[in-house]
C-alpha cells in the first residue's frame, strides 16, 4: 500500500518540512559525485555504526540515505505527514520534535545492534515519529492509498489510524524475525523505526501544540 495524501487539511506553509526535504535531497546528490572510496569514508564518518559509535552520528545518519528509493519513499512520507504535525507544533518546535525522534530512533538502533560494524543511515527513524505524532493528534484523518487488488490497482482512503499501525505491525513483525540475523542479512534498521514512532506517539503530548479551531480562528481572520 503506498500512500498518496492524507485528508487532513494543513492551515500554515511546512517550511520546515520542506527545507528537511531540500537539505536530505542535497546532501544525497553530494553523495552522489563522491567517487567510491570517498563515499565510504564519508558514510563511515556521519553514518551511525554501533559498534564504534560517535556522538554526532545520532543526529547527523538521519541526513543520509542509501539510494533513490530509499530518499525518495523517506521524502515522500515525511511531506505527507509532516505538514500536520508542522501546524499543530510550529516551526520551531517541530524541528526541534523531529530532531529529538531521529536521536531516539539511532539509540533504539544502537542498543538492538551494540557490536555491529554495518553503517546505518537514514530519515526513516525521525519520519516515524512524526508518524507516530500524526496517529496521536489526527485520529480521525484519513489516508488517501494506492492498494493493489489481484491485478488491478485502485485508491482507497483508509482511516490513518489503521495504515500506521498496520505500518507498525510491519516493522515489529520484521524486525522480530530479524533480531536473529546480523545486520547485513536484515538489511533495514526495523527498531529505529519501531523506536521513532513510539517515541513521537508519545512524546507529541509533552510539546505545546495549536488546537484546530485557533488555527481555523486565524485562517479565516480578514
Amino acid at each position: 500500500m503506498i500512500p498518496l495524501r492524507d485528508t487532513e487539511r494543513s492551515y500554515a506553509k511546512p517550511y520546515v518540512v520542506m527545507a528537511l526535504i531540500a537539505i536530505n535531497a542535497a546532501v544525497f546528490l553530494y553523495q552522489l559525485i563522491l567517487p567510491p572510496q570517498a563515499l565510504e569514508r564519508f558514510i563511515l564518518t556521519w553514518a551511525l555504526v554501533p559498534d564504534r559509535l560517535a556522538l554526532h552520528s545520532l543526529a547527523t545518519s538521519m541526513f543520509l540515505h542509501g539510494g533513490w528509493l530509499h530518499i525518495i519513499g523517506n521524502m515522500w512520507f515525511l511531506w505527507i505527514f509532516g505538514d500536520n504535525v508542522e501546524d499543530i507544533l510550529g516551526h520551531k518546535r517541530f524541528l526541534g520534535f523531529y530532531l529529538l525522534c531521529g536521536v531516539l530512533s539511532a539509540l533504539a538502533h544502537f542498543t538492538m545492534s551494540i557490536g555491529s560494524p554495518v553503517p546505518t543511515l537514514g530519515a526513516s527513524g525521525a519520519i516515524a515519529g512524526v508518524m507516530g505524532a500524526y496517529m496521536a493528534k489526527f485520529p480521525h484523518s484519513r489516508i488517501l492509498t494506492l492498494v493493489p487488488i489481484f491485478v488491478f490497482i485502485t485508491t482507497v482512503e483508509i482511516p490513518a489510524p489503521f495504515l500506521l499501525a498496520y505500518w507498525l505491525l510491519i516493522q515489529v513483525v520484521s524486525g522480530t524475525f530479524a533480531a536473529g540475523q546480523s545486520a547485513i542479512a536484515s538489511g533495514t534498521a526495523w527498531f529505529a523505526h519501531i523506536g521513532g514512532f513510539i517515541a513521537g506517539f508519545l512524546l507529541i503530548r509533552l510539546f505545546k501544540t495549536q488546537p484546530l479551531h485557533r488555527r481555523l480562528e486565524v485562517d479565516w481572520t480578514p
